[in-house]
């Protein structure tokens, strides 16, 4: 059957997206997980009464509140969830027992949480899907071990959730933590550092020890905390084996805050113009956002495309490529981890190959984005080399998939491969996207808003 402009259900089992021409148009996305999850917890642990207008309504924001609420926090939602009134809790909530807070695969829920809990103090069990017990926590726990007042543990194998934290905050201000794994470590620490500062009335300071992925990331924490009122300092290291240093003072005020477009997710209507050939302005974003997402569409102008900025709006523009063709390009996509998937799709069908680079970490995200999207592109029949930081992503020459030969690409529940996979499909047939409801946990409108993007219908298939 053809899609309508809901989500797809449960019952669904593929999506195809139909081929055609050129995509052209204009969108915009959904408001920033990133930013929707940590206005909230500063909102939660704030003094008084914040308004977030624009925020996300999906599954991992949804885990935020529903977490939030369970301890305590008062949350009204308005206009379908894209409006909330937070109010905000200065003290630990009391119980005789646990409060078992479920996160299900929210990386940025379980991390955030983990931290800003140990600081403000109490006890409390963080559980998520199979997955997220497979997923590293240990360094932010190792972070934190030293400094709470308590105690505080990961206790799947490999320092995995489920997380145990009963504490009464932290007794000490000074924190080292590794970087190479998550920024949302570092993000998590700082967030929780005014509630902890608030008790002893004192600064803290974390140090990061080695390499630190997705600095823009960090950068969109420090903004985003001192919007709402708190003191951050951040210490960028002058040479390469130097430490990150980042310095934390004050407590978080009450504000209104209008929350912009996920970049992550622009990045898929931006690649879309490249792939087809076609011209897409994603409006609610430009060049200032603070999502350091914003950046792969430098990407794409190397690879030959037009870019145009306006004061609320990028264009990308692939009518005119020189000979038709993108070009292959050799990237550094530490900063824009979350968007390799996406450009993976647009290497595809440039003119020769395209290499990947400084995203190791991106085999702890929610599922191996290196080695699972390698095996499923090797599907289509492109040739990928898997490296220890990334990728090198051959040009399809002769597809393994047409309408006649369809294949069927594993998404791993994870979002971002379902959207990515789509963009394939815009040029060619045969291409079954298994589980399409998984978008569900950042873009439950994505296949919709896809649909009214390039003017013609998906076909979903049930089993």
């Amino acid at each position: 059957m053809n899609s309508t402009t809901e989500s797809p259900s449960d019952a669904i089992a593929t999506v195809r997206v139909i081929p055609g021409g050129p995509v052209c148009g204009s969108i915009r996305p959904p408001g920033s997980k990133s930013l929707t999850n940590r206005a909230l917890l500063m909102a939660a642990f704030g003094r008084g009464t914040s308004q977030l207008e624009g925020a996300l309504v999906s599954e991992d924001t949804h885990v935020m509140t529903d977490s939030l609420r369970k301890i305590g926090v008062e949350i009204e939602s308005h206009d379908a969830g894209r409006t909330l009134v937070v109010t905000g809790v200065q003290s630990a909530p009391e119980s005789d027992s646990p409060y078992d807070l479920y996160i299900a695969n929210s990386g940025t829920t379980v991390r955030f949480l983990t931290a800003a809990l140990s600081a403000l103090g109490g006890n409390y069990v963080l559980s998520g899907v199979p997955r997220m017990h497979e997923r590293p926590i240990g360094d932010l726990v190792d972070a934190l071990s030293p400094v709470v007042d308590g105690r505080i543990e990961a206790v799947s194998e490999g320092g995995c959730p489920p997380v145990h934290i009963q504490t009464a905050g932290w007794a000490k201000h000074e924190l080292s933590v590794a970087g190479s794994v998550s920024s949302q470590y570092l993000s998590g620490l700082m967030m929780a550092a005014p509630l902890a500062s608030r008790r002893s009335n004192q600064p803290v300071t974390i140090r990061v020890v080695g390499e630190l992925v997705s600095r823009p990331y960090v950068e969109m924490t420090a903004d985003a905390m001192q919007v709402f009122g708190a003191s951050v300092e951040l210490q960028w290291p002058a040479a390469a084996q130097d430490d990150v240093l980042v310095q934390i003072s004050g407590d978080y005020d009450a504000i209104g805050w209008s929350i912009e477009p996920d970049a992550s997710a622009a990045s898929y209507f931006w690649a879309a113009a490249a792939i087809s050939g076609g011209d897409v302005t994603v409006n609610g974003l430009s060049r200032a956002a603070t999502q350091g997402d914003v950046a792969f569409v430098d990407v794409l102008e190397m690879m030959g495309c037009q870019i145009e900025e306006g004061e609320d709006s990028i264009r990308v523009i692939a009518t005119n490529l020189p000979g038709g063709q993108l070009r292959g390009v050799d990237v550094d996509m530490n900063a824009i981890s979350d968007t390799v998937q996406t450009l993976a799709m647009v290497a595809l069908f440039a003119n020769s190959p395209t290499r990947v680079r400084g995203v190791a970490h991106n085999r702890f995200k929610e599922t191996d984005r290196i080695g699972d999207l390698a095996s499923e592109l090797r599907k289509l029949g492109a040739t990928i080399q898997e490296h220890d930081d990334g990728m090198t992503i051959h040009p399809l020459s002769e597809p393994a998939v047409s309408d006649e030969s369809p294949v069927r690409l594993d998404t791993y529940h994870d979002h971002r491969m379902a959207m990515s996979f789509s963009l394939a499909g815009l040029r060619l047939g045969g291409i079954e996207i298994e589980n399409p409801a998984c978008t569900g946990k950042t873009y439950p409108n994505y296949w919709s808003d896809l649909e009214q993007l390039i003017g013609r219908a998906h076909h979903w298939t049930a089993e």
